[in-house]
């Protein structure tokens, strides 16, 4: 029987259990495949990928909502004066990119 495989490197339990660090390596970054008797059985994702990963569904998710509204009204705004009026946090998220 045949499985599809996501990853290039692929590894069986036994060996990420005898060398887990060593298996997560030999992947380079990438996932690995973890095979119990043929069929993966889970993919071990590096946390760099994890967070990649995740950022790229965050920015899918964000791209479906300004889909949705990029035929409403827009509203001008200052730069200076949102850093004046608007919220903390955000304040120092965007100072931060430029400081």
């Amino acid at each position: 029987m045949t499985y599809p495989v996501l990853t290039e490197i692929v590894a069986s339990i036994s060996e990420l259990k005898a060398h887990p660090m060593k298996v997560l390596a030999s992947g380079e970054g990438m996932p690995v495949a973890i095979l119990n008797r043929n069929p993966p059985a889970f993919y071990c994702v590096p946390a760099a990928a994890y967070e990649a990963m995740m950022e790229l569904i965050d920015d899918m998710a964000l791209l479906e909502i300004v889909k949705q509204r990029r035929h409403e009204e827009s509203i001008a705004v200052s730069f200076v004066e949102f850093l004046r009026d608007g919220c903390a946090s955000c304040r120092r998220r965007i100072l931060s990119l430029y400081y």
